[in-house]
């Protein structure tokens, strides 16, 4: 693969037939990706649409799992693709529409000085569109709980449209991420910050999907709640990284 793009855009889906062919089309206008759509044997095609683009298009990839089994384990498993292909730069998105794949280009800007992008929708104002007031609150008061607890400074930490350097992801063992959910934003965001990897926030804007249903349910609002103290006593009741960032040569004011 010697042609491949140094960044890998990782989609999860399940059934997404609507949005996935509109998503696509915009990555395909970022001529510095490749992107892998990890499909969990979604009854609608949506599998099958991914690999007969994948057929047509070298930048496009697909990665079909033979049952649904939750957002977690899916980007975990684009995450080894891209590891073992050595993708210098991993970015992982929803496959809704809800992400601007135009960010991905400001991403990669400010990496440079970081391992960890994260895009927030809570910095300089709330930058959220069509979430109804319930749902809003509901993210606002998550972001404040997972800071209250962990101690992470970041304003969105249940974001997740991120890039993460791969040297960064390769450090840890991503064996040792049990969530399933989208809890797994959380857990993965700070096994890094715990080991001194610097992570920054970059400020984007998140509109709701227009088409298709979305995966949130009470399981998964109750395993966030949980992964959040599994994670304070992993940290061992710390609210602060394990490793100082300067014993990575890291300079946070950078």
């Amino acid at each position: 693969m010697s042609s491949q793009n140094e960044i890998l855009v990782v989609i999860p889906t399940y059934n997404e037939r609507e949005n996935l062919p509109r998503i696509t089309q915009a990555l395909m206008g970022i001529e510095v990706v490749d992107f892998l759509v990890v499909d969990d044997n979604s009854p609608d095609g949506t599998g099958e649409i991914a690999a007969a683009l994948s057929e047509q298009e070298p930048r496009a990839h697909v990665l079909n799992r033979e049952r649904k089994q939750g957002l977690g384990p899916a980007y975990l498993a684009g995450f080894r693709w891209a590891l073992e292909r050595n993708y210098r730069y991993v970015v992982e998105m929803d496959g809704d529409l809800s992400h601007d794949p135009q960010e991905i280009v400001r991403f990669r800007e400010r990496i440079e000085n970081a391992d960890l992008v994260l895009g927030t929708r809570y910095k300089e104002g709330i930058r959220v569109i069509n979430w109804p007031l319930p749902r809003l609150l509901l993210s606002l008061a998550a972001a404040a709980y997972v800071r209250l607890v962990t101690g992470m400074p970041f304003s969105d930490p249940t974001g997740g449209f991120k890039m993460f350097r791969a040297e960064a992801l390769k450090s840890i063992d991503l064996s040792r991420t049990r969530s399933n959910g989208y809890s797994f934003q959380i857990e993965l965001t700070h096994t890094l910050w715990t080991r001194g990897y610097r992570v920054v926030e970059a400020p984007i804007i998140f509109t709701d999907r227009f088409q298709g249903s979305s995966k949130m349910s009470k399981s998964i609002v109750y395993e966030a709640v949980g992964i959040v103290w599994r994670l304070w006593l992993r940290n061992r009741g710390r609210r602060r990284p394990i490793v100082d960032p300067a014993d990575r040569g890291i300079d946070r004011d950078t």
